[in-house]
């Protein structure tokens, strides 16, 4: 199944552009594609998953919602989803 990944900020810069698309066996999930990223990318080496979790103050989204707010890694994809990257953001006065 194809999915289309998105990524921002230092996340884009590890990638090299801010919307590839992958091929994913049926059944994968949000975590398998993030453990892959790590390997496919040296930049994004151990800074997407932490244990077999997604590390603190990311945000991944599935298709604009935020998969904390479903099962987390083991969030299913689906042919056509969209997942994007978002890195920890500080800063602000």
């Amino acid at each position: 199944m194809d999915i289309e990944l998105r990524s921002f900020a230092t996340y884009r810069e590890a990638i090299g552009e801010k919307t590839i698309e992958r091929s994913y066996d049926e059944g994968a999930t949000v975590g398998d594609v993030l453990a892959e990223l790590e390997t496919e990318f040296d930049g994004l080496e151990g800074q997407l998953l932490e244990n077999g979790e997604i590390r603190p103050q990311l945000s991944i989204l599935k298709n604009g919602r935020d998969v904390t707010h479903a099962q987390g890694p083991d969030t299913p994809l689906e042919p056509g989803d969209t997942v994007s990257l978002f890195p920890p953001v500080a800063g602000g006065r």
